[in-house]
């Protein structure tokens, strides 16, 4: 059985990033067994980095106010992923734009709180909130040099109903935490 290593990059709170690891760290996918190698938060305060500890994981920081450019960034993030011999990078939560150079170094896919190509962006839940659509979603995608343009993996729907504001977003969440695991453990079945 081989090991296949995942690193999960995130900014805030780190609710899907606990999803990953009680969900995924440590399971069988065929002739796979995940592991959880690395996290990784671009902010050291987020509540995430606490939520790990409680979980026996630490966090590497590497805080993108620290560095002069995008691409200086970038680097030092695609330099702590090849050490770690990672295999899938999770983008849950990661709240900055990554370019070519992170994209074209590593593999990743990312979570967004919508259903892409609608709603792009850091204000998805709301936008698709106070749009139209007679349905909410997310949407797990690989990640490219274009804001959340990446090639679709997976998409799960909800109805609107009569939802406030606050039960879409735990509608959201939910599904999150349902199909981004679900999505990691069916790509490292190879």
């Amino acid at each position: 059985m081989s090991v296949k290593k995942i690193a999960i990059l995130f900014s805030g709170s780190g609710s899907n990033m606990e999803a990953i690891i009680r969900k995924v760290h440590g399971k069988k996918a065929c002739k796979n067994r995940i592991e959880v190698a690395l996290l990784i938060c671009n902010k050291k305060d987020a509540y995430g980095i606490e939520r790990a500890k409680n979980l026996g994981f630490e966090t590497m920081i590497i805080e993108h106010s620290k560095y002069a450019s995008r691409d200086g960034f970038d680097s030092e993030l695609v330099r702590a992923i090849k050490a770690a011999n990672i295999d899938l990078v999770v983008l849950a939560g990661f709240m900055r734009v990554l370019g070519a150079n992170f994209c074209d170094n590593v593999k990743a896919i990312n979570l967004h709180p919508s259903i892409l190509p609608l709603f792009k962006g850091a204000h998805a839940i709301k936008e698709s909130f106070e749009s139209d659509m007679q349905v909410g979603g997310i949407t797990v995608h690989w990640v490219s040099s274009e804001l959340d343009g990446g090639k679709i993996i997976a998409q799960k729907t909800f109805a609107r109903k009569n939802r406030t504001f606050k039960q879409w977003e735990e509608k959201i969440h939910k599904l999150e935490h349902k199909l981004l695991p679900k999505t990691i453990i069916s790509l490292l079945k190879d």
